[in-house]
């Protein structure tokens, strides 16, 4: 293809960008779109995925035919084949009247399905027999009805990872496949990251009547090094976050954007100190999380029992003697199990952190006059802990 036509087919869908990968996505596309073959797109998240099923369907035989763009991942999962293949009126509660699913309604024309690998298990196997026969059924009919429809599919995912782990059904994955043109990720573009971050601030600059932003040679430089995870989605917010913000205070009709301003802008790599909610994974919390809520719980026993103790000395209150008795350690029933805390924790104490708890022992058993039992409650630890860490005077004695 000569470079005149390649720029045509980029003015029209307004796509910017020489990168030869960018170049090589776009005549592959114009490429099969005589074909009826069905076309895998892949790429990351953000890159423009959606411009090349564009292309194949209005440089195809099918070009006078309706062009429907389904996110797979956002229908909601009761209603997907019904969104797909179309219901009978009754076919279940809600269903006032029969609806045509977007394979009738493309019949003639062409479908793209976005987020491809977002589509539950049930329902590629009704995919695939569409894609291979043309054949579906509505929901709640008996009939069977034919179509003749163009697939485009996309995924932001790796499909053929998806197949190894069970996830996505591997018939599918090569009848989907006949074609694969792969959307290169924006970081791999080089100087394509400059063209759009303008292109971006003078759409911006002309819409609101605001100075247009550039940037130095250090900030172009910054630009073309930032990873950017989100892609041109997320280059263009960033464009027209600063287009908003730097150029209010712009004399005349530019504002030149430095490398230091520029970093002000891109988010810094690492994990987010936002909040997130963790999901439990098989019901069950690992060891190492066990081991942590154990250390806090006994650290905060402790604490509380030494707040107590400066109280009642505050008080002065003079706690009577209890009575001593000799008992026998409680044993624990075998469907029950005395959470040790001494058993799943191994801090590495040191010197002060034993002093300190050997002196709440002490205190607290001369509170109950000798009575373990009770000196535990006081506590809030297991007596086999507090016989563990026994003070050396209280080791030899008897058992109260």
């Amino acid at each position: 293809m000569d470079y005149q036509e390649l720029q045509r087919i980029k003015n029209k869908y307004d796509i910017i960008g020489n990168d030869p990968l960018l170049d090589r996505a776009i005549e592959t596309a114009l490429a099969v779109a005589p074909t009826d073959l069905t076309v895998l797109v892949s790429g990351e998240s953000g890159v423009g995925k959606e411009n090349i099923p564009k292309i194949i369907h209005q440089n195809s035989r099918r070009r006078n035919g309706k062009y429907f763009a389904v996110n797979c991942g956002a229908i909601p999962e009761g209603t997907i084949e019904s969104e797909l293949f179309g219901h009978e009126k009754g076919a279940y509660t809600g269903a006032i009247e029969a609806r045509k699913g977007y394979f009738e309604e493309a019949d003639g024309g062409t479908l793209f399905l976005d987020e491809i690998g977002e589509l539950p298990l049930p329902y590629q196997a009704k995919l695939l027999r569409v894609l291979q026969s043309g054949e579906y059924t509505r929901v709640g009919s008996s009939k069977v009805s034919k179509t003749d429809v163009r697939v485009v599919a996309a995924s932001n995912v790796d499909l053929a990872y998806a197949v190894s782990q069970g996830k996505f059904r591997e018939d599918l994955y090569y009848r989907l496949n006949a074609v694969q043109i792969n959307m290169p990720a924006l970081r791999d573009r080089g100087d394509d990251i400059h063209l759009l971050f303008r292109k971006f601030c003078a759409d911006f600059s002309e819409k609101y009547g605001m100075p247009r932003i550039t940037l130095s040679p250090e900030a172009v430089k910054l630009l073309q090094s930032y990873r950017w995870p989100g892609n041109i989605r997320q280059l263009k917010n960033i464009a027209e976050t600063i287009s908003a913000l730097e150029s209010y205070d712009a004399k005349g009709s530019k504002k030149e954007i430095n490398a230091t301003t520029l970093s002000m802008y891109l988010p810094k790599d690492g994990p987010s100190m936002l909040p997130v909610r963790l999901e439990r994974q098989g019901g069950s919390m690992s060891d190492s999380d066990k081991q942590e809520i154990f250390k806090a719980l006994y650290g905060l026993n402790a604490e509380v029992a030494r707040l107590r103790s400066i109280v009642e000395s505050m008080q002065g209150e003079a706690q009577p003697e209890a009575p001593h008795h000799s008992a026998e350690l409680p044993q624990t029933p075998d469907n029950q199990e005395d959470i040790d805390i001494q058993d799943n924790i191994e801090p590495e104490e040191d010197l002060t952190l034993t002093a300190a708890s050997e002196d709440l022992i002490r205190k607290a058993l001369e509170k109950h006059g000798g009575n373990r039992k009770k000196a535990a409650e006081e506590l809030g630890i297991s007596e086999r802990t507090l016989y563990r860490k026994l003070p050396p005077e209280y080791r030899t004695q008897r058992t109260k």
